[in-house]
């Protein structure tokens, strides 16, 4: 399995559309901008659901832009190669998506007063999550079962890596005022009040209706209705949409369809022992 990444300081990455060169780029080179906000997660958590409201608060809850322009480059990704070139050309405010561990971001951003947040999702949905996902894809190497998936998974031997060590590494942040923490858990369990949080965040003003509107466009239906934002608009080549959609079902807890007892408590295991220096209850599926 090892064979089918790229491989960049011990963290396994797709090969189609990453460089070795570009990720060293990235981590060194890459000049963050106080202006830049900059939508941080580990894959399957709910990025373009954090994507989608950021671009529709900017917007003011227009849908003309989300609806008009690929949410790849409303928000390019940072460490792909069409990222990394575009992003110096783009203009004040940047708006960008990364999946990248805090060890290999830009060291810029440390320095920086750009709005960072960093979105997270109970690990038990985002392995659920990322075996429909990978077997979209097919330049990719997928797993064939969700048993094969979930021991991939909890060996870090995805891509990105370990789902503890990025989560870990990215909370060393929480509590610097240019750094917002989100769960997917609760933009579902109250997503006006979170988006509203996001917007007090970013420093922006939004009025009653705009922020209805907001929240109408991104909602689960208007996203998988939407082409922009639904990746539909990828090539065949790439993405094999016979297989199913990337917005699968948009629920959480759907983890429980597919786990057995044994790897549900095999897992709780595992996120105690590595998670054991957070405090307890941190999260909403802590409990």
């Amino acid at each position: 399995m090892a064979s089918d990444y790229l491989w960049f300081e011990g963290i396994p990455f797709f090969k189609l559309g990453y460089e070795v060169e570009v990720l060293k780029s990235v981590k060194n080179e890459f000049v963050v901008r106080d202006e830049d906000v900059i939508e941080i997660s580990y894959p399957k958590s709910g990025t373009n659901w954090l994507r989608e409201i950021i671009s529709l608060i900017y917007s003011k809850g227009d849908p003309n832009w989300v609806q008009s322009v690929p949410i790849w480059d409303r928000s390019p990704w940072l460490e792909t190669e069409a990222g990394y070139e575009y992003l110096p050309k783009k203009e004040d405010p940047r708006i960008y998506s990364s999946h990248l561990p805090i060890q290999l971001f830009p060291k810029s951003v440390f320095h920086s007063k750009a709005k960072m947040i960093y979105l997270l999702r109970n690990p038990k949905d985002v392995i659920t999550s990322a075996f429909y996902f990978y077997r979209l894809l097919k330049t990719e190497t997928y797993p064939e079962t969700f048993d094969q998936c979930f021991e991939w998974f909890v060996q870090g031997n995805v891509p990105y890596g370990s789902w503890f060590d990025h989560c870990q590494g990215w909370l060393q942040m929480k509590g610097k005022e240019n750094f917002l923490v989100v769960t997917y858990e609760e933009l579902h369990q109250d997503l006006r009040a979170t988006v509203e949080k996001i917007i007090q965040f970013l420093g922006k003003e939004l009025g009653p209706e705009e922020i209805n509107s907001v929240l109408k466009h991104v909602s689960f239906e208007a996203m998988r209705d939407n082409e922009m934002s639904n990746f539909t608009l990828l090539p065949d080549t790439v993405m094999d949409h016979s297989q199913g959609q990337l917005l699968r079902k948009g629920v959480t807890g759907d983890w429980k369809h597919h786990f057995t007892v044994a790897q549900s408590e095999a897992f709780d295991k595992m996120y105690q022992e590595k998670m054991a220096g957070l405090p307890p209850g941190l999260f909403p599926w802590d409990s």
